[in-house]
C-alpha cells in the first residue's frame, strides 16, 4: 500500500504496517511496491 506521509510517498505493509521506503514521486513508489511484491510471492511459484 502506498500512502503519501508529509510530502513523502511511504511504502507500507498491508498487514503489519512496516515501512519499505519512503519516495519522492509516486513512480518511485510504485516501482518499489512491485519489488516488494515480487519478492513476496517468488518462493511461493517454485513449489
Amino acid at each position: 500500500m502506498i500512502r503519501k506521509i508529509k510530502g513523502k510517498y511511504v511504502v507500507l505493509s498491508e498487514k503489519t504496517g512496516r515501512r519499505f521506503g519512503s519516495y519522492d514521486t509516486l513512480e518511485e513508489a510504485k516501482r518499489r511496491l512491485r519489488q516488494v511484491e515480487f519478492f513476496k510471492h517468488r518462493d511461493k511459484k517454485k513449489r
